[in-house]
């Protein structure tokens, strides 16, 4: 969902000549499927496009990647426990970091849940916290793909 969404993001923004958005999992329990179809009627309903495919995130990435996006406090841990310098941990950012209406330092409170046991509703919710949070996270790598760009 969080790819999808950003991606569109980045395509209205004029960007995706410069950003790559790309998704996988911290562990491999779906890996080869497809999003789920409660995701895909809530992108769908919402006018988005997805075509993904579930994979593992793996510690190789790290080298080829800018940042790296979590979107609770366990995936943050796991990704920066997977990372092999403390410059590499340093990629990894809690999704919600960028939302500015997030609460902070109260635990697990900036993570979008996971709706994947729950009602519909879930997935929804999910969606307007993904929504919330893309448009700080655009902000910031617009920032850092024009500062990589301008002469």
């Amino acid at each position: 969902m969080a790819e999808s969404v950003f991606r569109a993001r980045v395509v209205e923004a004029g960007l995706d000549g410069l950003v790559e958005v790309d998704s996988a999992g911290t562990g491999g329990w779906h890996e080869g499927d497809g999003a789920d179809p409660r995701t895909v009627a809530v992108l769908e309903a919402a006018g988005y496009e997805q075509d993904h495919r579930a994979r593992q995130f793996r510690a190789s990435w790290f080298d080829r990647l800018d940042l790296v996006i979590a979107l609770d406090a366990g995936h943050l841990r796991d990704l920066r426990a997977l990372a092999p310098t403390p410059e590499a941990a340093a990629k990894v950012r809690l999704l919600r970091s960028y939302d500015p209406a997030a609460p902070a330092g109260v635990p697990d409170a900036a993570d979008v849940p996971d709706p994947y046991y729950g009602p519909f509703d879930g997935f929804e919710e999910c969606l307007a916290l993904v929504e919330a949070a893309s448009t700080g996270l655009l902000d910031a790598v617009r920032t850092a793909a024009t500062k990589e760009h301008t002469p």
